[in-house]
């Protein structure tokens, strides 16, 4: 008789969720993006199952010194619509970088988690702040260092 090979699959009573504190200081906007998408569903951990909420909790500080590559920061722009006619409004990534940067870190990270209504619960354990504080010491978050690539400053060629 061949030996039984089940899938593990985990339960919501199995969970184990834990605190972990991201320091966005000089970190390219969408590397850390996926890396905190992949914390928020639980995939950096064995007990990883797709329809079930595994993920941690994050916290990302010093949002305002996120950086992105390229010539993003002139060109990228933020789209809203208010639902009325001609009510399309649209922010360069700058003015939100200045006004509200926590919500360009949610936005990314948003984006690159599953379409569905596990999305909305995994996206509530994202806490997002300017500066360096916090208001989750109580929870003793641990802190997580992010994989970072170093980017060579591109020469522009001017003719």
């Amino acid at each position: 008789m061949a030996p039984s090979t089940r899938t593990y699959v985990a339960k919501p009573t199995d969970r184990e969720r834990n605190w972990v504190l991201v320091d966005a200081n000089g970190l390219t906007l969408g590397r850390a993006a996926t890396q905190i998408a992949d914390m928020l569903r639980g995939k950096r951990k064995p007990e990883y199952t797709p329809h079930i909420d595994t993920g941690d909790f994050v916290i990302v500080i010093n949002a305002e010194k996120v950086k992105t590559t390229g010539f993003k920061a002139e060109q990228k722009q933020y789209h809203h619509y208010t639902g009325y006619p001609g009510g399309m409004r649209t922010e360069d990534y700058n003015k939100r970088l200045v006004r509200k940067p926590e919500a360009i870190i949610e936005a990314a990270v948003k984006r690159m988690l599953p379409k569905n209504k596990l999305a909305d619960h995994m996206l509530s354990k994202l806490n997002v702040y300017k500066g360096d504080k916090h208001p989750h010491e109580a929870q003793k978050p641990q802190e997580f260092k992010l994989e970072v690539r170093e980017y060579k400053a591109r020469k522009i060629a001017v003719s």
